[in-house]
Order: structure tokens, then sequence, then C-alpha cells
């Protein structure tokens, strides 16, 4: 499923392009906004942070909700206090776009994530100059050469950078690599199930100066006291926002200290 998804990603931005070229789209990062300080936005502090996710559909899950206002969405967030807004812009199975992103970019003040299956420098560049302020990359869905490289690309345009991991070895790839914000995710991207014991198996890996993040498995309230308890100092949530009050549900996360 991984690999089909990256793939997929990688086939819709070669579309894109042969539309626009990377050269035309470099031209259009000098032009962009400077990015946001998402690693002061995601610092720890007495409460946990929450990366609010703008998710209209998921391939476990199938469609979640219609959003037809994603800037709408992202200002409620924004409001409730959300430390960041996470904007899924995968086409196929999530339903998501750079418009989507655009248009969150332009709405709120917090900083904005490019969630995505993102494996080359097109990707990195557009999501720049559709004014992204921290990108994903996986390291499951990457060799690390690849990673390693889109890590420095996405650095030196300013861009924090979120390394998603599932496992010790992952974690430790990314220490290694120097990454400063790293999630753990729940969900095994190859087989899409959960398991919520897996953060608090691996976050001893991770150094205490480096934001920690727990993604999915994200349903209630428990569910981000688990996470504290164990180490996180954000959690990132789409589904539990989408599917509910979206203002109610994220103050309650938010009152976890």
């Amino acid at each position: 499923m991984l690999d089909d998804l990256t793939a997929g990603s990688v086939a819709d931005a070669a579309k894109r392009e042969a539309s626009l070229s990377l050269a035309e789209v470099g031209r259009l990062v000098e032009l962009a906004s400077p990015p946001r300080d998402a690693r002061t936005a995601l610092q720890r502090g007495p409460h946990v942070k929450v990366i609010a996710e703008v998710k209209r559909a998921s391939p476990s899950r199938g469609d979640l909700a219609e959003i037809s206002d994603p800037a709408h969405l992202a200002s409620l967030y924004q409001a409730g206090g959300a430390s960041a807004i996470s904007v899924l812009t995968e086409e196929r199975k999530f339903k998501g776009s750079l418009d989507d992103l655009r248009a969150v970019r332009a709405q709120v003040s917090v900083p904005v994530l490019r969630k995505d299956f993102i494996a080359t420098p097109y990707q990195v560049l557009e999501a720049r100059a559709a004014g992204a302020d921290l990108v994903l990359l996986i390291v499951a869905a990457l060799e690390p050469r690849v990673l390693t490289s889109l890590h420095e690309l996405s650095t030196e345009l300013g861009m924090a950078v979120l390394v998603e991991t599932h496992s010790r070895d992952e974690v430790q790839f990314a220490v290694d690599l120097g990454a400063d914000i790293i999630g753990v995710n729940a969900r095994d991207l190859s087989t899409f199930e959960l398991d919520r014991e897996l953060f608090g198996r691996v976050v001893d890996h991770i150094p205490s100066s480096t934001i920690r993040i727990a993604e999915s498995a994200v349903r209630g309230v428990e569910d981000v006291v688990h996470y504290r308890d164990a180490g996180a100092d954000v959690v990132l949530v789409g589904e539990a926002l989408v599917t509910s009050d979206p203002v109610a549900t994220l103050a309650s996360f938010l009152e976890v200290s």
C-alpha cells in the first residue's frame, strides 16, 4: 500500500511537472512568502500540542468528511488552539490537493504541513511554492540517500521537516539524520493496522531535544493522555476532528496537561 501511494503521488507530480517545469516551480519558490517557524510552534510546553489535519478520506476508512471549504476548517482549528495545520494533498486515496494547501496557508497564521507521499525534489519545491512551512518525509517510503537529499533540500528552502517513523530502526535513522522533528505513526502504512503502543516502545530512542510527535490512533481524550504520558510533545489528529465537532474535540484535547 505504501509503495502504491508513493508511486501514485510521484506520478501525479510528474503530470504537474509536464505543465509547470522544475525551473518554473523554482521561480515560484522565490516569490513565495517566507516559511513560518514550525519548530518553535511545536516545541514542548505545559500542554500537549496539536497538529490538526484537513482530511477528507483515507485508504483504511474511505470517505470521512466532505470539507468543501478547507480554509474555513483550518480557521476553526487555529481559533481552537491548534499549533499547526496539516493538509493532506494526496489526490487518489485522500482526496486532497495543493489547492487545499494554498487556501489554508492564505487563511491561517500558524505553520502549515504538506502531508503527502513525497519522494522527489519537484514535490518538495512545489510544497514550498504552495506555501508549506513543514513537509512530511516517510522513512519507510524512501531509500536512505533519497530521504537524506530531500531532507537537505527542504531545510535549504527554510522548511521544517517531520520525519515519520514506524520502528526503532527507523527512529534511529531519523536521529542519525539529524532530524529535529520526529513522528511515530501508529498506523503501519503497509498493512494499515494500528499499534497505539508503538510510540511508547520507541520514544526513549528520540533525544529529549527533538520534538516528538505521536501520529494516528487519537480518537479521544484518553488517547491524548496516553501519548502525553508516554512522552509525546505533539499529537497529529485528523479523523477524530473531521468526524466530530472540531472545535469542541480540539478543546478537549488541549485541556490535557
